[in-house]
């Protein structure tokens, strides 16, 4: 930095040279706090997402965080063979990628009508757009909240994280059952999935530490 002066008494003048260094330097700090800023906020979806769900019910959330292997899962719920044929339930099938998450998916069923008691296989089709392999996990949620507990998903995708290679699409699959004891007024049901960065994810988890089994995966 450079002061001048025509003697004294006169005013200080700065070198206008280094007026454009300064505020290349500022600008390149607001530029990189941007960055770190967005970046945080796609960590702070997934922690905001179950702090919200927990304190209101929103989207009939079920908590089971960890990470496990996909399959049936066995014993869960048991199939009686009961199903109520006098009764339809309408189902529809929405998705979210969330941001950080090069992807796109949208179910290849976008309603059903369903028997309570019946088991259903969906499917979505998901794709990665970039050149690089990319991991995410699926959060679902079912609306209205108080129906979840009636929704069981016995093979979902989102029981464990799922990666994706270069440009692949694949189509992934989710078996349910809607327990036939579900509310008589209910007669629509939205199952939603929001798909998260695989990263996110893992980092809410180690910030909201252990949690007790929920008894049920729904």
């Amino acid at each position: 930095m450079k002061w001048e002066s025509s003697g004294p008494g006169e005013p200080f003048a700065i070198d206008q040279r280094w007026v454009p260094a300064v505020s290349h330097r500022r600008l390149l700090v607001r530029l990189l706090l941007v960055v770190v800023g967005s970046v945080l906020f796609t960590l702070a979806l997934v922690p905001l997402y179950n702090v919200l769900c927990r304190a209101t019910g929103l989207n009939g959330r079920t908590y089971d965080d960890t990470f496990r292997g996909g399959g049936f899962n066995v014993g869960v719920y048991t199939f009686t063979k009961q199903v109520d044929r006098d009764r339809v339930i309408k189902i529809e099938f929405t998705t979210t990628v969330m941001p950080g998450l090069p992807w796109e998916m949208q179910p290849l069923t976008r309603s059903l009508l369903v028997h309570p008691g019946e088991l259903q296989l969906v499917k979505y089709r998901v794709s990665n757009l970039t050149g690089r392999p990319v991991s995410g996990q699926a959060i679902p949620g079912v609306t209205p909240g108080g129906a979840a507990r009636y929704f069981h998903k016995i093979e979902c995708f989102c029981f464990a994280h799922q990666t994706l290679e270069p440009y692949e699409k694949r189509d992934m699959v989710v078996a349910f059952v809607i327990r036939p004891d579900l509310d008589a007024e209910v007669r629509e049901l939205t199952l939603a999935y929001a798909f998260f960065p695989l990263q996110a994810v893992r980092t809410a988890a180690l910030s909201a530490g252990p949690e007790a089994p929920s008894g049920s995966r729904s």
